[in-house]
């Protein structure tokens, strides 16, 4: 949407049930304020975009949001004048660092991030590394399970995204992070995880935003004779799905105890999981949550909607069934 709005056609954009429940309005405000004409089906998809002359604006984002900070800073390369985007807290850094490869000047500083639209682009070669938030459902099966460690190699370790390991040695797991270099403007590394007991773990609100993709997973992490508890994340009710209601629906399908609150949830796994039939609910990181929580049950556990995996990672169940060996 941010690269579109600087191009005077028409474009409809549009995605599957999952895209379709997330709210675009927070998107399509800022591109709205800079000259876009973009109109939404009651704030969600599909949307179409009307782009054409941008100018630069000062904005700053309600929540932290890469996606939206993404959106802003493509629309800036087409803008005229220089668009600053101002976080409430840090959030992933990949958009800046590839800008920055691909040879557009990127400024930051304590007043925000600022690109000045008109930048040529060159052409690079990248490489681009394993995505540490597939890889942690890999750390986090290793961390719960006794006897079990994970070695994963060429795996993104950019520090915007690391704060999950910083969890799981909050957890107790030995957890070992080389970084061998950068590549393609991306620190990369191998990753090693072992087991070294699950202890409980509190997630401040401040913690949140470094920490939104990998809350499912550190809440299976959890049913494993830990306990979590997580505040300040109302933004997991607006992904694929209302992933706290969601995760903590499923959870207790497999039998674990489960507390939701409006901005989180807190996960007690001093009992084992049963086992049992937990609904992915359409939600890629949930499903792959739910297969690593089961990993602990007494009994057979089924995972209804388990195909959505592909969305993010297709080879999910191979990968597992080969690790659990």
């Amino acid at each position: 949407m941010g690269v579109l709005a600087g191009h005077a056609f028409r474009s409809t954009l549009t995605g599957d049930a999952s895209l379709r429940r997330r709210p675009m309005d927070r998107v399509a405000d800022p591109l709205t304020r800079m000259g876009a004409r973009i109109a939404t089906m009651d704030g969600r998809l599909p949307a179409i975009v009307e782009g054409g002359h941008l100018q630069a604006i000062s904005y700053t984002t309600p929540v932290p949001s890469a996606q939206v900070k993404t959106a802003v800073l493509l629309a800036g390369l087409h803008a005229s004048g220089t668009t600053t985007l101002i976080e409430p807290a840090p959030t992933r850094d990949h958009t800046e660092r590839a800008l920055a490869a691909f040879g557009v000047p990127v400024a930051i500083d304590r007043a925000g991030i600022h690109v000045t639209g008109g930048a040529p682009l060159q052409a690079a070669d990248m490489t681009v590394p394993g995505d540490l938030s597939a890889a942690a459902f890999w750390a986090a099966a290793a961390a719960a399970l006794p006897g079990s460690a994970v070695e994963i190699r060429d795996v993104g370790l950019n520090p915007t995204r690391t704060a999950f390991l910083g969890v799981l040695r909050r957890v107790g797991a030995q957890v070992v992070a080389d970084v061998t270099g950068p590549r393609s403007s991306e620190p990369v590394g191998t990753l090693t995880v072992r087991h070294a007991g699950v202890g409980p773990v509190v997630i401040a609100p401040d913690e949140v935003p470094g920490l939104v993709d990998e809350l499912p997973v550190l809440a299976a992490l959890a049913t494993h004779g830990g306990a979590l508890t997580v505040t300040g994340a109302q933004e997991l009710r607006l992904k694929e799905s209302d992933r706290i209601a969601a995760l903590a629906a499923g959870l207790r399908q497999l039998g674990a105890d489960v507390e939701e609150f409006s901005d989180g949830f807190a996960v007690n796994g001093a009992r084992p999981l049963s086992g049992g039939v937990a609904d992915a609910a359409g939600d890629h990181r949930l499903a792959m949550a739910f297969a690593i929580a089961a990993l602990g049950a007494r009994d057979c556990s089924i995972i209804r909607g388990a195909e959505v995996v592909s969305v993010s990672y297709p080879g999910f169940f191979e990968a597992l069934e080969g690790l659990c060996r």
